[in-house]
């Protein structure tokens, strides 16, 4: 893995749910759990309707290090964009020295 590459600054994000100790109110949202150098690299887009609204869909490649704390139910945010993890592929030669994302730009709320 050439870390040239990796040059985006990225925040890998999981959702979770906090209970208040006094209400045992749950409350849900994103937290972030690490910080990533990745390589972004768009792959196609496409514009699509649903439910009535005029929607845009952008597939990207994100390439970081291999770690083992990420998974596709999880989201990276970079520069007010969040990409929905949709598939984890590792490297084929070792399988642990980088992990190839493939996203979808698009808010995942949870």
């Amino acid at each position: 893995m050439n870390s040239g590459k990796l040059k985006h600054r990225i925040n890998l994000q999981a959702f979770t749910t906090t209970v208040d100790p006094e209400t045992g109110y749950r409350t849900k949202e994103w937290a972030e759990t690490a910080q990533l150098w990745a390589s972004i690299e768009p792959l196609s887009g496409r514009d699509f309707i649903a439910a009535g609204a005029r929607q845009s869909e952008l597939s990207v490649r994100i390439v970081v290090r291999f770690t083992e704390s990420i998974g596709s139910g999880m989201r990276l945010a970079h520069r007010g964009k969040i990409y929905d993890i949709k598939a984890v592929l590792p490297d084929p030669d070792t399988g642990r020295e980088y992990l190839t994302l493939m996203c979808g730009e698009g808010v995942n709320d949870g």
